[in-house]
Order: C-alpha cells, then sequence, then structure tokens
C-alpha cells in the first residue's frame, strides 16, 4: 500500500507507567477467547502486527496530548499559537499556555502515559524477537529490530524534552522482574544515541511501504538527537550524509517541494520533503487511523468543520503574524520590531462582521498565509478568510485560524472521514521532519561546528522555496497580499552571533505551528527572555487569557512529573522535578 496503514493494532493501552510486555498465565486452564499464543506473536505476522502497532502510537491513539505534532507543547508553549476557543472549553490547557503547569494535570498525565506506551508496544517487538519463529529471516530480524529501536527512540526522545527526568526501560525489565524500581535518576540521552545509531545502522535505504522509517531517517533523526545536546560536530556529520545521499523510503532523493502548500495538502503526502511522518488515512473504519490530534484545530462554525461547528483551538498568536512583517526589501524584522505599531499587521480584532475591513498593505513574508487564516485572504479552497464569523471568541483567542493542518473542499469525502461526530478527520500525514527542517539544523550545526557560508547556503535554500511566486497564495488572479522575501545577504553570517539569529528566526517563519518552538527555544537556552518578552506582547491583546503570566526559568522548561506516578511507584523511585 501507499502508506503504512495504523490499522488492526495488537497491543492495548498500558497503564501509565507499567510497560508490561506479557503476564504470567500459568493459573488459567483454558485459554480466553481470542487470545494469542506466543508462538502467533512470534510469526512474522504476529512481529510485523507488533510493530505496526508501535507505529501506531505516534498519533496518540486519540490520546492529543501524547501526538508527535505537539500543537499544545510545542507551538502554545513556544508562542506561535494560543489555546484559542472559550476559556472554558479544554480548560485544562489554559495553565499549559501561561507556563502554570500542575502536577495532577490530566493533560500531562496524558502524555506521559501515551509516550510510554509507545515505549511499551516498541519494547513488546523486541522481546518477541527474542523468540522469533523460524518463518522470520535474519534480515527481518535486523529490519524489525531496527524500526522497533527507531520507534522507541522517538518516544523516549519526547519523554526526555518534554519531562527531563525520566525512567528508562527497556525490553529486558517486566512486572514482577524489576520495572517498578527504576528510577528517573538516570540521563538517558546515551540510550537515546544508541537505538537510534543502531537504526542508522541496520535499516534499509528503501522499505516495502513508504510510512516505514529508513536509514536516512534514522540518519535525520539521530543529527537531531545531537543538536539537542549540542553535539553540533556529530550533527553536522549526520546532516551532511542526509543532505548527501538521504532518500526517502520509496527512494525519492530529499528535496525541498517546489511549492510550500503542498507540504500540507494529503495529495501530495510522502513527498521528497518527507523525512518521517505520521501515516493517515480517511475512510478506514476508524478515525484513529486518520490524523484524530486535530479535531480540535479547525475554524469555529461554518467552514472546514462544517456542522460540527467546532471548535476554534490552536489560534495563532498576535507574535507569530506579526513575525511574518518584511522590511521593503524582503528581510524580518530580526530585532523583534515586529512587535511596534507601525509594523504590525492590520488586525479585525474587535471589528464586527459587517463592518469594513482595510487590508494589510505592507510587505510580508508569503509563507504567513500559508499558515495563518486572516480576513479577507483565501482560505485554501474554501473562501475568503471571514473574520469573526468563523472565530468562536475573538477576546480569547484573537482573530486568527490555523490553516496548515486543514483539508481542502477538494478533498471532502475522499482524503477527510465523515463517520464520526466532527469531518475534522484526515489522510494528511503530519510530518516529525521534512527536509528544510534539516536544512536548518544543519545550518545551525555548520555555524557551531562548520562553515558560516554553508549555513547560509543552506538558510537561502529555504527562503528560495519560499520566495517562489507559483507557490504565493492567489487572489482574482493576483497575490492576494504584498508578498516580498528574499535571501539574506552574505553580512548577515558575517559572525556567529548575527547568524544564528536569522537561523533562529528562520525555524520560526518556516516550521510555525509544527510544534517545533517551544523545544527550539529551551535548547537554545532563550526561552525565559523570549516568552516573557512574548507573553508582556501577547496578553496587551489577550487580557484574560494570558494577563499577569509568566515564565519561571529553571523550571517551566519541563513539565512535572504526574502526581499519581509517583503515587503509584514512590517518592524514593520518581523524584519530581525542580519547581514543583
Amino acid at each position: 500500500m501507499r502508506k503504512l496503514i495504523k490499522k488492526g493494532a495488537v497491543a492495548t493501552t498500558m497503564s501509565l507507567m507499567l510497560l508490561a510486555v506479557s503476564c504470567n498465565e500459568d493459573f488459567l486452564v483454558i485459554r480466553p477467547t481470542g487470545t494469542l499464543s506466543q508462538a502467533q506473536l512470534a510469526s512474522k505476522n504476529g512481529l510485523e502486527g507488533a510493530l505496526i502497532s508501535a507505529y501506531a502510537q505516534l498519533n496518540g491513539r486519540a490520546a492529543r496530548m501524547a501526538s508527535a505534532n505537539n500543537w499544545v507543547w510545542g507551538s502554545i508553549r513556544g508562542g506561535d499559537s494560543n489555546k484559542g476557543t472559550d476559556p472554558g472549553d479544554f480548560s485544562d490547557i489554559n495553565p499549559i499556555q501561561r507556563y502554570e503547569y500542575q502536577t495532577t494535570q490530566g493533560v500531562i498525565a496524558e502524555a506521559w502515559g501515551g509516550f510510554y506506551e509507545g515505549v511499551a508496544r516498541a519494547n513488546n517487538v523486541l522481546n518477541l524477537l527474542t523468540m522469533a519463529g523460524t518463518d522470520v529471516t535474519d534480515a527481518e530480524k535486523q529490519r524489525i529490530g531496527a524500526e522497533a529501536r527507531f520507534l522507541r527512540a522517538h518516544y523516549y526522545f519526547e519523554l526526555r524534552r518534554n519531562f527531563l527526568n525520566v525512567p528508562y526501560v527497556d525490553e529486558t525489565v517486566d512486572v514482577g522482574s524489576g520495572i517498578e524500581k527504576v528510577k528517573n535518576d538516570k540521563e538517558i540521552w546515551p540510550m537515546i544515541e544508541a537505538d537510534m545509531k543502531h537504526a542508522f545502522d541496520n535499516l534499509p535505504e528503501r522499505q516495502g511501504a513508504v510510512g516505514r522509517a529508513n536509514k536516512w531517517a534514522a540518519a535525520a533523526y539521530l543529527g537531531k538527537i545531537y543538536l539537542y545536546q549540542n553535539k553540533f560536530a556529530e550533527a553536522k556529520a549526520m546532516f551532511d550524509q542526509v543532505i548527501a545521499n538521504g532518500m526517502t523510503s520509496d527512494g525519492k532523493k530529499y528535496a525541498l517541494v517546489p511549492r510550500y502548500a503542498d507540504i500540507f495538502r494529503a495529495t501530495n503526502d510522502n513527498n521528497a520533503e518527507s523525512v518521517f511522518a505520521i501515516q493517515a488515512a480517511a475512510n478506514t473504519g476508524s478515525v484513529n487511523n486518520a490524523n484524530p490530534q486535530f479535531d480540535l484545530n479547525y475554524p469555529y462554525n461554518t467552514g472546514p468543520n462544517g456542522p460540527a461547528g467546532c471548535c476554534g483551538f490552536n489560534q495563532p498568536s498576535f507574535e507569530l503574524v506579526n513575525s511574518f512583517r518584511t522590511t521593503a526589501n524582503g528581510l524580518p524584522l530580526l530585532d523583534e520590531s515586529y512587535r511596534q505599531p507601525a509594523n504590525e499587521l492590520k488586525t479585525d480584532m474587535g471589528v464586527a462582521a459587517d463592518a469594513a475591513f482595510t487590508p494589510d498593505t505592507k510587505p510580508v513574508d508569503p509563507r504567513l498565509d500559508h499558515a495563518v487564516g486572516r480576513r479577507g485572504i483565501p482560505y485554501l479552497d474554501w473562501q475568503d478568510f471571514p473574520g469573526i464569523a468563523w472565530i468562536r471568541n475573538q477576546p480569547n483567542g484573537g482573530p486568527y485560524a490555523p490553516k496548515k493542518f486543514i483539508y481542502y473542499r477538494s478533498d471532502v469525502g475522499s482524503l477527510q472521514d465523515n463517520s464520526s461526530w466532527t469531518p475534522a478527520y484526515t489522510a494528511l500525514n503530519v510530518t516529525i521532519i521534512r527536509f528544510a527542517d534539516v536544512l536548518l539544523m544543519a545550518a545551525e550545526a555548520e555555524i557551531e561546528a562548520g562553515s558560516l557560508t554553508k549555513a547560509m547556503e543552506y538558510t537561502n535554500m529555504v527562503r528560495a522555496r519560499a520566495a517562489n511566486p507559483a507557490g504565493f497564495v492567489m487572489k482574482n488572479g493576483a497575490p492576494a497580499a504584498n508578498y516580498v522575501i528574499s535571501p539574506y545577504p552574505a553580512s548577515q553570517f558575517a559572525t556567529k552571533e548575527s547568524a544564528r539569529q536569522a537561523v533562529r528566526f528562520e525555524r520560526k517563519l518556516e516550521l510555525s505551528d509544527e510544534g517545533h518552538r517551544f523545544y527550539d527555544l529551551v535548547r537554545w537556552g532563550i526561552a525565559a527572555p523570549y516568552l516573557n518578552g512574548y507573553l508582556a506582547y501577547e496578553s496587551k491583546y489577550l487580557t484574560t487569557a494570558l494577563g499577569g503570566a509568566k515564565f519561571t526559568p529553571n523550571q517551566d522548561e519541563y513539565l512535572p512529573i504526574p502526581q499519581a506516578q509517583i503515587d503509584l511507584l514512590g517518592a524514593d523511585i520518581l523524584k519530581q522535578n525542580p519547581g514543583f
């Protein structure tokens, strides 16, 4: 099949930290109906089913907070977006956007449990491999094991960057054999590295299903893991290989797709830019095989969400929208002067639906209108965005709507699923790593361990794609806004400091609302000053939602360990993170 369909998952939901892969059934006289024998599970079909189950957990399986898209943990916490909608709707997210995390919050527990469920499923595969039947060849064992370790590295990567101090459990530990005694007092980066390095060394370049991880997805992810540890020389070495030789699992050489919008079209899934993605499929009989993590993140009322009239979450921030302002020469305002009134985009905040609205005519980066729904600009192939008519509560969320992960009108009924309470389930893949991300990570590594000139080359490759007029949002046969973008001049990359400034801002623009921003700010060590500046700016518009909020350094970079886990295992086993 064209994709790795997430269907027929074998694993059942594990209870939070208890990562059992088997249990003692000797006392049973009659095997319960529907169970599978160990021999069946360790067969080729059983192993493949268990592996698909491990892939299936990438989207959280209806647990939105455990999806690798990280729209709450990466985008809302990073200032790309606000929770939006009504303050009382899914109010458990309100403390997250204010950096007032609580140890008993359900959304935090959901993330912890969902990521560990992924670990459990990967460990289950590796455990079954030790009992593999004679129908499994050595080559198949190598591939299956490498895919499972790739996935385990991914789930632990999410746990490490969200929770900092987490217990590491592999396939050798089970209930009754020590899992309850594993502490969270060891740094797990070495284990994450080892798993992804094993995946890189043992995965094939090509796979039978394009959604499976291959050698080059592992290489890119390993480079990312190095980057998070400031191992810039090691990261550069990996990215050099990926850029020179990397290809998708079905053999397409990695490249930027010509038009920015095509990254976010289900009709163009698994393109040459997709390094590794959560695979999605519509109309399979379960909306969990689509991308269920975005079912709330649609414009309110009419439009793409149709009769559901829901929900208005994940509204792009004023901070993000104004960051797309450019100079007359097409360069971004790296000094944050986009927050100044003279540079802010015109907004219809507080303007009645039937009132006249004068569109903004000053220059903007064309990626703005692929990322954000704003008044008067075509919203994909639906209609011009109508402003307040599609906004649930402007004072709480602002006048903008997300746009990147919305289905097209032309997708209705085919690449979109109507079988549930909302039509917001689609076949659009959610990319975890794409080639533009690789280029910008490589640019970072070059700044610290290589060439400033090469860093500029990679960064300007990304900007050149954004500048392609064929990819502009059009209205009445002309660009829908005053799109002006140009490459960075050599002077911007004359020093490491100015080069860092450019690459970091480029990641903000290129990868907006894709779940990266908060983690970038934390690993750069600038989360506190940036986010407190963002809160001061954004709260001028969203007084109720963000007024008085603050980011506390050396605390709010990480989520607290869920209190239920500490109560379950004991404070002598799990230590709470600083500040909680």
